[in-house]
């Protein structure tokens, strides 16, 4: 299995000394700075979502022990990962 190549390895470095996950400080290195914006969209913000929208997203993304979270937990799974 090849390994991933990380396109910033200084932003990655920075990031995981941060104490983001290996995965998410990968997806910022690895972004392309001229296309990704300096702001969030427009997506309301996950407190207004329903918890099945949000069970739904966690399920989407991979977030393990999704079923098991309540409201709080699942937004606070998603933020981080």
């Amino acid at each position: 299995m090849a390994k991933s190549k990380i396109k910033n390895e200084e932003q990655y470095e920075a990031l995981r000394d941060q104490g983001y996950s290996k995965e998410k400080s990968a997806r910022i290195a690895n972004s392309d700075s001229s296309k990704t914006g300096k702001k969030g969209g427009k997506a309301p913000k996950y407190e207004d979502w329903t918890k099945d929208d949000l069970y739904d997203k966690a399920k989407e993304i991979g977030i393990e022990k999704y079923s098991k979270m309540n409201k709080g937990e699942l937004i606070d799974a998603l933020r981080n990962h």
